[in-house]
Formats: C-alpha cells, sequence, structure tokens
C-alpha cells in the first residue's frame, strides 16, 4: 500500500498524537479497533504488536499455520498507512532476494538498484526458519541497523521499519535454527493460540460474504507514528519500578537451569516495552503490572536453557513465570 500523507485521503484518520498521551491513546485505540475488523478474539496479541510497534521493535510469532499471522500483519500496515512487504523464507532465498540487487541498465549504461522487499515499514517474514544463516543475516543487520547494504552501497529503511517474523513450532525438517544473535533482535515473541467456539464462530460469518481487510482505511500515519515513538521514550520509569525490572532480568542470570541468562540489552528491551505498554495504557508513568505482563514476551526467547532443562521440555516461559513469581513487588504508589 502507498503510503498517504493528506488527511482529506484518510476516511478514518485520527490526528497525530505528538507529545499528547491522550492523543496517542487516541490513534492507538483506532489503530486497535481497524485490526480487530478482520481479526477476532485477538486482542492481546494486538496489542502487544501495537507495543512493539510504539517501541520500535520487532515481533516473532510462533504459532501453527492458518491462525491469521499474515492477515494481522496486513491489517496492520493498512491502518497505519504503511507499506507492506511479505518475504516467504525457503532454503533458496539469497540475502540479495531481501534486500535488492544492482542491475545494469543498458539505456543508461549505468547500474541501477533495483529494492527488495525489506524496504517497507511492515515486512513479514513468513517461516523465518527456514531461510539459511546466510540469509537470516542479511535480516539481522536490517533489524539491528535500521539499514541495509547492497554493493557496498548503505540504504537507510523507511520509517518506522517493523519486522513481524512467523515460524511453524510443529515442523521442525528443512529449518535453520534461529541463531541466538537473531532471536535477541525480536523485542517480542508471541503465541496467538486457537480461537474459542465462539469466536471461531464469528470468524466463519464475517468471512463467509465480506473481505474485511479490503475494506479497511488508515486511521493514522506513518509520520505521526514517529512522534508517538517519540513520546513513549519519555515516559517515566520510577526507580522501584526499575529496580523490580533489574531485578527479574539478574534473577534470570542465577537461575539453576539457565546457562545464559537475559543480557543488558533484554533489560533495555523490557523497559522500552514496558514504557509503551504504558502509554497504550495512557500512562505517563510504568506500573510493576507493565513489567510482569511483558517479562515472558520480552525475555522468555533470550534465555539459553541447560541442557538437562531442554531434555525435560522446560522452556524459557516457565522460567521467566517463575522468576516472576519470586520477584519482590514494589508496593510505592506513582
Amino acid at each position: 500500500m502507498d503510503q498517504t500523507n493528506g488527511k482529506d485521503e484518510l476516511p478514518g484518520y485520527v490526528p497525530g498524537p505528538g507529545t499528547d498521551l491522550v492523543g496517542l491513546k487516541r490513534a492507538t485505540d483506532a489503530i486497535r479497533a481497524n485490526v480487530e475488523r478482520v481479526m477476532v478474539g485477538q486482542r492481546g496479541t494486538i496489542d502487544l504488536l501495537l507495543v512493539a510497534l510504539l517501541a520500535g521493535g520487532h515481533v516473532l510469532i510462533e504459532d501453527v499455520p492458518g491462525m491469521g499471522k499474515t492477515v494481522m500483519a496486513r491489517a496492520l500496515a493498512r491502518s497505519i498507512g504503511g507499506d507492506f512487504q511479505r518475504i516467504q523464507c525457503t532454503p533458496d532465498l539469497t540475502p540479495s532476494d531481501i534486500t535488492g540487487i544492482s542491475v545494469f541498465s543498458p539505456k543508461t549504461g549505468e547500474f541501477e538498484l533495483r529494492p527488495g522487499p525489506i524496504m517497507a515499514q511492515v515486512v513479514l517474514a513468513d517461516e523465518i526458519n527456514r531461510a539459511t544463516p546466510r540469509t537470516q543475516s542479511a535480516l539481522l543487520e536490517a533489524m539491528a541497523e535500521q539499514q541495509v547494504t547492497v554493493d557496498r552501497s548503505t540504504l537507510a529503511l523507511p520509517q518506522p521499519f517493523m519486522v513481524i517474523a512467523t515460524q511453524n513450532p510443529i515442523e521442525l525438517e528443512g529449518t535453520f535454527p534461529l541463531p541466538e544473535a537473531q532471536l535477541d533482535r525480536f523485542l517480542l515473541r508471541l503465541h496467538m493460540g486457537y480461537p474459542t467456539l465462539a469466536e471461531e464462530r464469528a470468524i466463519l460469518q464475517r468471512f463467509r460474504d465480506a473481505a474485511p481487510l479490503e475494506e479497511l482505511v488508515p486511521v493514522t500515519t506513518p509520520d505521526a507514528l514517529l512522534q508517538a515513538q517519540a513520546t513513549v521514550r519519555r515516559v517515566r520509569i520510577e526507580a522501584p519500578v526499575e529496580t523490580y525490572l533489574l531485578e527479574i532480568v539478574r534473577a534470570t542470570r542465577e537461575h539453576h537451569s539457565v546457562e545464559l541468562g537475559a543480557s543488558p540489552r533484554a533489560a533495555l528491551a523490557l523497559a522500552r516495552a514496558s514504557q509503551a505498554m504504558a502509554a497504550l495504557g495512557g500512562r505517563a508513568y510504568v506500573l510493576p503490572d507493565d513489567v510482569k505482563r511483558l517479562a515472558v514476551p520480552v525475555l522468555g526467547h533470550r534465555l539459553i536453557t541447560s541442557v538437562e532443562t531442554r531434555l525435560h521440555g522446560q522452556a524459557g516461559d516457565l522460567i521467566i513465570d517463575e522468576v516472576v513469581a519470586h520477584a519482590r513487588v514494589p508496593v510505592e504508589s506513582y
């Protein structure tokens, strides 16, 4: 979808939030409502996508096929008036298939750049673990540095920039597990889960005779989202809450089932995500509940557990739950 700049071209336009948290909440409420026109029963997942968007992070969704991951990513891109590209990851995918390539033009006698699908504001990397490590590294640069290198030329990516990657946790044949460095670039890891009976009935009825995704219109602009991201960075984290956050991170390094705990980058990620969660609720300050809610999706995929723990099937998420349960919650008022 082409980026839209004029307010008159946005039927559902909500004014940009600027430094106003009330305006930011109004804009994010509009995005959520827009996405929920095509996604039924996924409010928690949508809220976490908005957290990642406001924090300037990327999302890894682990779930079986057919859960609506592509539809949700498209709906988010349409709602913010941003460009959307989908990369179907396969073993024969090359880095240039993602970043682009320079092609010689007989007309001009010069090489011309043909940008790859990474040059979009919302990029869906479908089944990312089917791409080879060399190709995954091309995504790593884009996610970490907000830029790509094509034939020694460095190109800045459009802003805001967000990668939503998916992987099937069931099928392992023909896959290349994501290395720790790549996993660490994802702000959040999410699981959507199956809908309830009522929700699945609503999905059937909603999509039986209509295509809600095609009817979505932007409700904000990429420029307004950049302002919102700047506003989120000014959300306060008071000392007691900061201590609570750091105690959770540090406890992962001392847990008997963990070989390598959360890094300082993980602490920064949890702080940024907590600021975004607070802003999503219209607050200028972070609560311990924000940190607690985000601990698993932010930290769970960053732990390297012991061999014995993996053999017993204990995932990082369960360890984070245990750490949070034992962390001392601050009781001061904010």
